[in-house]
């Protein structure tokens, strides 16, 4: 069967287990948030902090140390159970972790809704997943960790490569080197007339991803929606006086940008005036 074209599956079932994928995976997702920083920060000096990996220790309170039973960890219906705190010493759990499931069984739903069953709806799926992590990472500690953005990017140019045209892997290509190129020119140029550094190396790395798995023709599109993103976070922060003008993440509005042509595509693209542009760039990566 092709990669894009769909099984005969009831649509309901189908959606229904995806949007129970996106549920369990987002659990994952918040081991991922959490840990990964910290395993990182282990690895650049700072001894004080626990040795752990992804799988060990067990989930537990991170208050009172108290091991996650199983049906403590249930996705989003034992964060309901509990009313948002720990069994057992009832501090209270970030409402993030719902939130980063919800949020991951939505994705997961409106791409098998748009895409529907098949392999490449898979890939797509995966493709979210690991934006939703790298998203909420950057918000929370100004990281985008290279090992989820260089993953994301090989995968991307893998997939191409091994499923794709040769038309469709070439505009990943030259949509992996556009993409870093660009904001590291955007990089240097800013940093020559200021002193200062507008960004860091991940974004760089996050858009040849974007570019790796997009194409090249939905880099355009992806550095507009996500400054028009940017612009408007940065304008409702500074009406509330929570902004005096210090650097801001830029890698979740690239993952919001990314995310919305994934699921919006040309409907979006025309909306936001670009359908021409991608008509002359021959852009087919969406495929509705």
């Amino acid at each position: 069967m092709p990669l894009w074209e769909t099984a005969d599956w009831p649509l309901p079932l189908w959606l229904t287990l995806a949007t129970l994928l996106g549920l369990v995976i987002g659990s994952f997702l918040n081991v991922v948030i959490y840990r990964l920083p910290l395993m990182l920060r282990r690895e650049w000096g700072e001894e004080h902090l626990p040795e752990l990996t992804l799988s060990w220790p067990g989930s537990h309170c991170p208050s009172c140390q108290a091991p996650v039973r199983w049906w403590q960890n249930l996705p989003l219906i034992s964060w309901l159970l509990l009313r948002g705190r720990c069994a057992s010493c009832a501090t209270p759990i970030s409402r993030l972790y719902p939130l980063v499931e919800l949020t991951a069984a939505l994705l997961s739903l409106l791409l098998a809704w748009r895409y529907g069953m098949n392999l490449q709806t898979l890939a797509l799926m995966g493709f979210a997943w690991t934006l939703l992590a790298l998203a909420v990472i950057d918000t929370q500690t100004r990281l985008l960790p290279d090992r989820l953005t260089l993953p994301l990017l090989w995968t991307g140019l893998t997939w191409h490569w091994l499923f794709s045209s040769e038309a469709l892997f070439n505009q990943a290509f030259l949509g992996a080197i556009i993409g870093y190129l660009s904001l590291w020119s955007l990089y240097w140029l800013f940093k020559l007339l200021t002193g200062r550094e507008g960004m860091g190396y991940g974004d760089f790395k996050l858009l040849a991803a974007l570019g790796a798995w997009l194409g090249a023709p939905a880099l355009l599109p992806v550095i507009l929606l996500s400054s028009v993103s940017g612009l408007l976070v940065a304008l409702v922060l500074k009406l509330r006086a929570e902004w005096q003008g210090q650097a801001l993440p830029f890698g979740p509005h690239l993952v919001i940008a990314a995310l919305l042509l994934l699921v919006g595509g040309r409907e979006l693209t025309s909306l936001a005036f670009l359908d021409d542009w991608l008509l002359i760039t021959n852009w087919a990566f969406i495929l509705p």
